[in-house]
């Protein structure tokens, strides 16, 4: 008998409250509609300083309509309940969840069962800590080059794996030149969380190279983000990037 082939799940992100929370509730469902395995949804911030500017432009008009993050948690719970069976992980600043408060937000995602975060911005461990003690499932980013200490942060981590998929020429690990080579090296060092990847997926392409490697998941973000206003033209995208899935 043949052997079930795996699948990886198509994650895909979008800008929450953007331009405001009808539209970004309206977006969730179409990409669900259109097989997104799980959505991929950022709290805007203030002072956004890790991501790209047009992420940033996103948070900036995001914050315009709405500057009460706590209307941002309602925004996500309708999301969660009006599509239950997706799966959903969030993505905020650290100073974003201290502005909340921290075992507000944990009651949050614990509520909502929304346990799969992955905070940027961190400046320590105290939040990453408190998360972790809260049940919050907190997430560690490993480079393309496996540095060891982002290793052994994502050994010891309670969260998902989020792996570099497409490196730039300074990050070129002589001893693993490929992402299959980086997601065995993760495995046999005892990684036993999921394996999902992004960074430079651009295209259906570059998704199949993340399935071929072996990763569970896969991140897509401005590539389809970027056709939010032709929804027929970004269901066909998100159709081929099923299919490779």
């Amino acid at each position: 008998m043949a052997r079930e082939e795996k699948k990886m799940k198509l994650i895909c992100y979008f800008s929450g409250g953007y331009p405001n929370f009808e539209s970004a509730n309206r977006l969730a469902h179409a990409y669900a509609d259109a097989g997104v395995d799980t959505l991929e949804i950022d709290f805007p911030s203030s002072n956004p300083f890790v991501d790209a500017p047009y992420i940033q432009q996103r948070m900036k008009k995001a914050l315009e309509h709405c500057n009460d993050l706590d209307k941002y948690l309602e925004a996500v719970a309708q999301i969660k309940s009006e599509l239950p069976g997706k799966a959903i992980l969030l993505t905020i600043y650290e100073s974003s969840i201290v502005e909340i408060g921290i075992e507000k937000f944990c009651a949050f995602c614990r509520e909502n069962d929304l346990l799969d975060v992955i905070v940027t911005g961190l400046t320590g461990d105290d939040v990453k800590d408190a998360l972790i003690a809260g049940g919050v499932h907190v997430s560690c980013y490993v480079p393309f080059d496996l540095p060891e200490t982002d290793v052994e942060l994502a050994l010891s981590s309670n969260g998902f794996c989020y792996l570099q998929a497409v490196p730039t020429q300074a990050q070129i690990n002589a001893k693993h030149l490929d992402l299959t080579s980086c997601i065995n090296y993760l495995r046999n060092r005892g990684l036993k969380n999921p394996i999902y990847c992004g960074v430079g997926v651009h295209s259906p392409k570059e998704a199949k190279m993340v399935r071929d490697a072996g990763a569970d998941g896969v991140f897509v973000g401005s590539a389809v983000l970027k056709l939010t206003d032709d929804l027929p033209a970004m269901t066909e995208l998100i159709g081929k990037f099923k299919a490779v899935c």
